[in-house]
């Protein structure tokens, strides 16, 4: 299977059970919200991401990140991985990411994996999210084996699965 259809249309807006809040793609514009909350949370994202992605580091300046954001934007265009991001209604406040990616590891078509910010880890909101991922990626995307990492497997196990050729 590839990546992708070259038919599919990548959902827009995701509703959170319980209200309040939704997922939609990120884009560059939203570096002011997206800023805080990775830096805010970056000592967690970094034992979670840093191993296998280098990021977020540390020093991570906001035109580092309006960068990666304009990227994912761009990637999410043409539709090589997807990056949405957690927002309140009102988006206000950015409140955790998805990423849906190619796989980069044998034996699956798509690596999925999300966090939501510190002050929200263990609340409501991450038991949605939790809840929400992996039934939306059923019901929404064309894959026939995610693979979610951190939850299906620890990224410690990611990767040290064979890499794809």
């Amino acid at each position: 299977m590839t990546w992708l259809p070259a038919d599919f249309v990548h959902p827009t807006h995701v509703e959170l059970p319980g209200g309040g809040c939704h997922l939609r793609p990120i884009t560059g514009a939203d570096t002011d919200l997206d800023y805080p909350a990775v830096m805010g949370s970056q000592a967690r994202l970094w034992s979670i991401y840093g191993e296998a992605y280098g990021w977020p580091t540390a020093d991570m300046t906001y035109e580092d990140d309006l960068k990666d954001l304009e990227r994912h934007a761009r990637e999410i265009e043409a539709h090589e991985s997807f990056n949405y991001a957690l927002f309140d209604d009102a988006e206000t406040a950015l409140l955790g990411c998805v990423y849906i990616d190619p796989p980069e590891r044998q034996d699956a078509d798509a690596e999925v994996s999300w966090w939501v910010v510190d002050d929200r880890v263990g609340t409501d909101l991450e038991r949605a999210m939790d809840a929400l991922v992996p039934q939306w990626i059923a019901e929404s995307w064309p894959f026939e084996r995610p693979r979610f990492i951190g939850r299906d497997l620890s990224w410690k196990e990611w990767l040290a699965l064979p890499k794809l050729a």
